[in-house]
């Protein structure tokens, strides 16, 4: 196989939720494609690394200074809904069952994978707590031990009596992810969260 191509499958296969199998299937269209669909995707994600970064202040990935969830004023309701990463935000707003502001961990605590509190945006939830006037922190993170546990160092870190803390509720399996799970499971899951 020639080496460009090699490299190219190589990098593709370096995503998230794509084998080797896929990424071959998704170099060979575009590089077969006539419509100038390579080019164009080579265009936006190069466009996208030089402008996209994490919101300063919950972590969303954004092109501003501050995200669209930040600057929505109908969001300021004490509800702040922790999550691993922007996938999990796409898939609560795209469900619609949640209308307060974000949390981006950009991640889980993983002692396997070497991930700590310094290597997530954990720091500054507890000065959003306090300066958002928060109520309520709700725990969409993975139904896995790694996720039970960065909730609970989450949980501990904060130590506010006045704010309750809720997680997802039956529904999301155990060991599930959000990605995967339908939009009438999630809204259930989300409405019967239960007190942590």
């Amino acid at each position: 196989m020639n080496i460009k191509i090699e490299k190219l499958i190589k990098q593709f296969a370096k995503l998230p939720r794509v084998g080797t199998r896929a990424a071959t299937r998704i170099v060979i269209g575009l590089l077969q494609d006539k419509t100038g669909r390579g080019e164009s995707l080579a265009n936006a994600l190069l466009d996208a690394v030089e402008h996209i970064h994490p919101c300063n202040i919950c972590g969303v990935l954004t092109d501003a200074e501050v995200c669209e969830y930040c600057t929505d004023t109908s969001r300021q309701n004490g509800q702040l809904c922790v999550v691993r990463d922007l996938s999990d935000v796409l898939v609560l707003e795209k469900s619609g069952v949640f209308h307060g502001r974000y949390h981006v961990l950009g991640g889980i605590l993983s002692g396997v994978d070497g991930i700590t509190p310094d290597d997530l945006n954990i720091a500054n939830i507890l000065s959003r707590t306090e300066n958002e006037n928060i109520t309520e922190i709700i725990f969409a993170l993975p139904n896995t031990v790694e996720g039970k546990t960065t909730q609970q160092y989450i949980i501990s870190s904060i130590n506010n009596p006045n704010i309750s803390y809720s997680e997802l509720a039956s529904g999301v399996p155990l060991g599930g992810d959000l990605d995967y799970i339908d939009d009438g499971t999630l809204m259930l899951a989300f409405g019967g969260r239960k007190k942590l």
